[in-house]
């Protein structure tokens, strides 16, 4: 109980220097009038009428406000003993101490530098269970925004190099656009209410901002400003890369940011001294540190850091491999552009999400799922995977507590049949631009073609569009058989890359994906620039095509846009584009739920990862969007029935090495629905055109 009042006012004082200063002073002089009206009443004579506690409260003030009132204070008091006339100098005194000029500039001087200590970070903050930010970048803000979403009251501690008043107006303008936005949501449900129904609701739903962040200026491999945040005592620990984009605008230079890329030197340096501070005596248990690392020379450092594990006994360090992560995101869009929707809401602290609980089973996974099935209806079982810290079982649902509510089985499981020669068509895609991410979605093209290839048929059809440099830093693409086609063309030719992509819908007869992807090495002022502009060459050529053909079926293109600043969400939006990936959300959201639930990542790295190449077994599992029509044997699709007897069906309809799992699916328009309420509550009826949302090995 001490430790958490210590904490809460070390948080309120760092947050509020100036009115710590003013509640000290007013609470000194409280304690001084309180006691010499005390004493005062005590000696003062007691035949007289005006010598109780307020009457003597009245006498102090009168006289700490004006020193020439001792002589009335004394007359009025009465005989005056020795000991009252002491204590009457001694308040007078101290009045004019407390409020002399000399001792009020002494005190001004002092709540001056309280109040530059405790904003430039050189003020101890004693707190624990916090999330602490080390560094700052385009993710971050993020990161701290999906943190609205958990229903705890949160506390983070961001140390970085920025200024400070910088950093706290980029978080404002992030958390206020979130909570304006949730509060128009809010209203838009209350207008199914009038009056004072309505009034409630919107109280009752009013969004609230439970996160508390303090933000220090400093270095973050400095052992004091580390201590100062109390790193030892903080639930998780978010390392996050520097950007060098604003340098880049500084200095006008691209040599620098080569190097830079080359490998993080200050992430290796941070993490050396964050580690050895958390793993020792005096440190929390099960300190959670999250590594950002975008380079192969700092990854390399990191495994080795993590090697040393008589080192980190009470810490678990996570490295998330950005570039790998979204490049694995940005070729699954591709191939299934509906998945973007749904790992959009799985992803984050907010609707459907994934949970786990540490559990032994006696029995086989299919056995163990099945069971978990029968017996509850409000959260579907996913798989059961071997973590570091055990076995873990993984589920979907709306709340933890709603993987421990218990339901009867079902009566009767519907009798379902697939189509067992189901496969994914071939999908036509269009890759526009650069970034750093490439070979890391050409290594996820390449693991699903390896997983998902047909032998007849090549499933991939690929075209690149990209300027002349980029193209030759990877040899046109040649050690990838599936890209059929490589055009050097500048962002500013419009013309050839508008014939381009025509040609490519044209020539290929099932559905395309436009992937167009954010240049992450520009300077920071034309992030997202190019991506832009060939999004509009995008928009042309699909409202030519509306014109003149009225029949022209718009969903036999999919477009896929990486935007690396979420400012431009809105841009990008007016050219009526669903399928908008911001790259930085995504990693924000996967770092924040692996804070709170380090399972969660081992998870993430399966299900975003495709089989390899002639793999006989399937390890991993992922998830696959699949038509109706087809997944379902001969078109057979079921009847209208509760989701719980759709997913049960589905299950034991599947094959025992294979078995399919359905979250949810997704409308001929577009309209995604993931099972995280009472299955047995809720009744679905798929149609043609329909697509489900299948978790499976394959």
């Amino acid at each position: 109980m001490f430790n958490k009042i210590r904490e809460r006012i070390s948080i309120f004082t760092v947050k509020n220097p100036s009115l710590t200063i003013l509640i000290a002073i007013f609470c000194l002089n409280l304690v001084l009038f309180a006691g010499a009206a005390a004493i005062i009443s005590w000696l003062a004579p007691k035949t007289l009428a005006h010598t109780d506690f307020w009457s003597s409260v009245y006498y102090t003030i009168s006289m700490v406000l004006d020193a020439g009132c001792i002589t009335n204070v004394i007359e009025d008091i009465g005989e005056a003993s020795v000991a009252l006339i002491i204590v009457c100098l001694g308040t007078v005194l101290v009045g004019m101490i407390t409020f002399t000029g000399a001792v009020v500039g002494y005190v001004t001087s002092y709540i001056s530098s309280f109040i530059e200590n405790s904003k430039s970070g050189n003020r101890a903050l004693k707190t624990s269970g916090h999330t602490v930010i080390l560094n700052w970048n385009s993710r971050a803000s993020e990161i701290i925004n999906d943190l609205l979403f958990t229903g705890n009251k949160e506390t983070v501690v961001v140390l970085a190099s920025q200024n400070v008043s910088e950093i706290e107006q980029e978080l404002n303008e992030r958390l206020t656009s979130t909570l304006r936005e949730e509060q128009r949501q809010v209203n838009r449900e209350s207008e199914q209410y009038t009056g004072l129904r309505r009034m409630v609701y919107r109280a009752k739903h009013h969004p609230k901002n439970r996160v508390t962040v303090i933000v220090r200026e400093g270095e973050t491999y400095s052992t004091k400003q580390l201590n100062d945040i109390s790193i030892s005592q903080a639930a998780s620990v978010i390392l996050l890369t520097k950007e060098y984009q604003n340098e880049l605008c500084r200095y006008g230079t691209h040599k620098r940011a080569e190097r830079l890329k080359k490998g993080n030197t200050n992430t290796i340096k941070t993490l050396v001294q964050v580690a050895e501070m958390t793993a020792s005596e005096e440190s929390a248990d099960h300190q959670t540190i999250i590594v950002e690392v975008e380079d192969d020379w700092t990854a390399k450092l990191v495994n080795q850091i993590i090697l040393h594990k008589e080192k980190l006994a009470k810490c678990h360090i996570i490295p998330v491999y950005i570039n790998k992560v979204l490049g694995q995101i940005l070729s699954q869009f591709s191939i299934m552009p509906e998945l973007n929707t749904v790992y959009s809401e799985l992803f984050s602290n907010r609707g459907a999400e994934f949970f786990f609980k540490q559990q032994k089973w006696e029995t086989d996974v299919t056995d163990a799922l099945r069971q978990y099935m029968a017996s509850h209806s409000c959260a579907i079982p996913l798989t059961i995977m071997q973590t570091a810290s055990g076995n873990h079982l993984f589920t979907v649902s709306n709340a933890e507590v709603d993987c421990e509510r218990k339901a009867a089985p079902l009566a009767r499981i519907p009798g379902m049949e697939l189509n067992t020669a189901y496969h994914m068509l071939p999908r036509n895609i269009v890759m526009i631009g650069h970034n750093s991410k490439c070979h890391d979605i050409m290594n996820g093209f390449s693991a699903f073609r390896g997983e998902h290839n047909l032998k007849d048929k090549e499933i991939l059809n690929i075209t690149v569009i990209d300027d002349q440099k980029s193209l030759e830093q990877l040899n046109y693409y040649r050690e990838y058989p599936y890209v059929t086609k490589t055009v050097v063309a500048d962002v500013y030719e419009d013309v050839l890359i508008r014939k381009t992509i025509e040609d490519a819908i044209d020539s290929f007869p099932g559905a395309t994906s436009l992937l167009v992807l954010s240049d992450d090495n520009t300077v920071t002022e034309d992030i997202d620039s190019a991506a832009l502009t060939y999004l509009i060459y995008v928009q042309d050529i699909i409202f030519e095509r509306q014109k003149k053909d009225p029949n022209f079926n718009r969903n036999k293109i999919d477009v896929i846009v990486e935007i690396l600043n979420p400012k431009n969400y809105d841009v990008v939006h007016n050219y009526s584009v669903d399928n908008v990936v911001i790259s930085n959300r995504y990693i924000s959201k996967m770092v924040t739920q692996i804070g709170r639930k380090q399972a969660l990542f081992e998870f993430y790295s399966d299900i975003l990862t495709y089989d390899k190449e002639g793999a006989e077994s399937y390890e991993s599992k992922e998830l696959y969007i699949k038509e109706v029509d087809r997944f379902f044997k001969d078109g057979c699709i079921p009847a209208r029935c509760t989701v719980r007897e759709l997913i049960q069906g589905v299950f034991e309809a599947s094959p025992e090495e294979n078995r399919a799992i359905v979250l949810g699916y997704t409308t001929a328009d577009e309209k995604m629905t993931i099972f995280s309420d009472d299955q047995d509550a809720a009744e679905v009826e798929l149609a043609a055109g329909d697509k489900l949302i299948i978790f499976s090995n394959h």
